[in-house]
């Protein structure tokens, strides 16, 4: 294989060849880059709510131990 491409010009090996993996391949690299922004965007949601849920407990909290020491 290295021989192969040892014989090739240049432009081959670095467009042509990358062109052809890109056209074939370009359904599967789309659709795991989409996944992995999905996913990362619902772990953002995920992260988001609990956030506001313990500052919404905690201030919950707080208020309530402030009216109980009266």
């Amino acid at each position: 294989m290295r021989e192969i491409f040892a014989s090739l010009p240049w432009w081959v090996k670095w467009i042509a060849v990358p062109v052809i993996a890109l056209v074939v391949f370009g359904s599967v690299i789309a659709s795991v880059i989409g996944f992995v922004v999905w996913l990362l965007f619902k772990v953002l949601i995920f992260v988001a709510l609990v956030g506001g849920l313990i500052y919404i407990v905690r201030k919950f909290m707080a208020g309530s131990s402030s009216r109980g020491d009266w």
